[in-house]
């Protein structure tokens, strides 16, 4: 990585504030705008499915084995996001992992607080194993809230007694909604995305009354036991770090099998950058090393 590339990636995550904004709307065409900047490569294939019921894509990069699946589940703090902003990075991910990637629109609240988004993912899971994928060759991933949503997902899944899938993949998970890890503060002044204020008002529309410590929206207080192997990445300057940390050590103490990878330096949910940034890129091949040995 060049400084340049860190510090252009910086100048423009400032220069638009998506989760500073107070009204909804406004946040997330500015998060679809964003993310219009990084159109999905040309050679990669979306196809729309309703996956139980949930508006989906299929996102699939040359030689993606049929056979290997990635549930995605996008970030935006449960308030924002859409496939639109996450095609680009399943397409790399899809094209790293040789599987294809289902990214859902799940149901964002305030319109549809907690539960419909872990109900969402559940219905898309069930719609995969009904297609004939086979669990052991699912993982199930996404970023920030997404990554939050994934390890509830898995909890969810095996309270339900599905089949568990081979691995999960939380990027810079949000899992403590209360965001009273020490980096909230300690990591405010280098963090150009995430602040406390506006994490709480989105955990306030998602929870609608709701405690903060409902396992399947803050899954830091779920039993974690019997998940399988996890890959936390996240950045040394995010407020959420301490989110990854906890999270880990809670689920290796459950006897969860955890890759926990801190990035220097990096800021929320780098990987969505991989076209400005290289280390965006090098995290997602690390992620496709991770689901092409635990989906094999």
């Amino acid at each position: 990585m060049s400084q340049q590339q860190l510090q252009a990636l910086i100048q423009m995550l400032k220069s638009q504030p998506v989760l500073e904004s107070p009204d909804i709307a406004t946040t997330r065409a500015g998060f679809e705008q964003m993310a219009a900047a990084f159109p999905v490569e040309p050679d990669v294939k979306c196809e729309t499915v309703s996956a139980g019921g949930v508006k989906s894509e299929w996102i699939t990069a040359p030689g993606a084995d049929n056979g290997r699946a990635i549930l995605y589940l996008h970030g935006g703090g449960y308030v924002i996001g859409s496939i639109n902003t996450h095609r680009a990075l399943a397409g790399r991910i899809s094209r790293a992992a040789k599987a294809r990637v289902l990214v859902i629109d799940y149901r964002l609240a305030p319109e549809h607080p907690h539960p419909a988004a872990v109900e969402d993912s559940v219905a898309a899971y069930r719609w995969m194993l009904s297609t004939g994928l086979r669990p052991s060759r699912i993982a199930v991933a996404g970023d920030s809230a997404g990554g939050g949503l994934t390890v509830a997902t898995l909890v969810a899944i095996k309270d339900a007694k599905l089949p568990m899938p081979a691995a999960g993949v939380p990027l810079s998970p949000w899992v403590d909604l209360e965001g009273i890890g020490e980096s909230m503060t300690t990591k405010a002044s280098v963090d150009p995305m995430v602040q406390k204020e506006g994490l709480v008002a989105m955990a306030q529309a998602y929870l609608a009354g709701k405690s903060a410590r409902t396992p399947l929206a803050a899954p830091l207080y779920a039993d974690l036991s019997g998940l399988p192997p996890l890959l936390i990445q996240v950045g040394t300057w995010e407020t959420l770090l301490d989110d990854s940390t906890r999270l880990a050590e809670r689920a290796k103490k459950s006897g969860v099998n955890v890759t926990l990878e801190p990035w220097e330096n990096m800021v929320h949910v780098w990987q969505l950058f991989a076209p400005m940034l290289d280390e965006g890129q090098q995290a997602i091949a690390r992620i496709g090393e991770f689901v092409r040995k635990h989906a094999a």
